[in-house]
């Protein structure tokens, strides 16, 4: 099977993390968090980790020059070699260029960038109406996960459940809005190029696995 880079975007709570670690079990090829790659540069104390340590001290955003180094310095190592996932990074088109080059620069490109397209006022529902069981950590929602037996954890039968203080309508909104300003710039970008390739998101989730899965094994 032939290397394959991979991109996933998409709104928050559209389910690019979940889609992204199947994607990474079932075709063998490993997803990279550039915020993991930040912390574990900074945690080695790596030139570029060194770097961003001082600027992230001084309240400062890390530029795009250094994330996309460390993101070529990442992409170069043996565990990339059969290919890789981009989980929610690039953020803004500027980035998505700079990636673009240092790809080039290395021989290589995005084979395919995947969107998976979810309304807004579906995601608003989606993750205002997610809770868990504080005892075990079971994931529920109001709509779509409800326990079997009302107030009663289905894994571990707890009773005490609790809400991110972020799943709120007014916050999912503004992360949405900053969504739609920054990172939605990046779809045209793609589509350009012809790798764009878009998945509804108002499916199940494994409905769009499926849909995911053929996108991934076209290639």
């Amino acid at each position: 099977m032939k290397a394959i880079r991979l991109i996933l975007v998409g709104p928050p709570g559209c389910g690019k993390g979940t889609q992204a670690k199947r994607i990474e079990d079932k075709f063998k090829i490993i997803q990279l968090s550039t915020g993991d790659m930040l912390r574990k540069a900074v945690a080695e104390g790596t030139p570029a980790g060194v770097k961003a340590k001082a600027i992230m001290e001084a309240g400062q955003l890390v530029p795009d020059d250094l994330i996309i180094s460390m993101v070529g310095d990442r992409i170069a190592q043996p565990d990339c070699q059969a290919g890789f996932i981009l989980d929610g990074f690039p953020r803004t088109l500027a980035q998505a260029q700079a990636l673009d080059r240092s790809l080039k620069a290395r021989g290589l490109r995005i084979d395919a960038v995947i969107e998976i397209r979810v309304p807004d006022e579906d995601l608003v529902e989606r993750i205002t109406g997610r809770f868990t069981c504080a005892q075990c950590g079971q994931g529920y929602h109001d709509r779509f996960q409800k326990p079997a037996r009302e107030g009663i954890c289905d894994k571990c039968g707890g009773s005490q459940f609790t809400r991110r203080a972020d799943d709120n309508a007014e916050t999912v909104r503004t992360r949405l809005k900053a969504y739609h300003e920054m990172t939605e710039s990046i779809i045209p970008h793609y589509e350009r190029q012809d790798i764009l390739r878009v998945v509804d998101g108002r499916q199940g989730i494994d409905q769009v696995s499926e849909a995911v899965s053929a996108v991934v094994a076209a290639l």
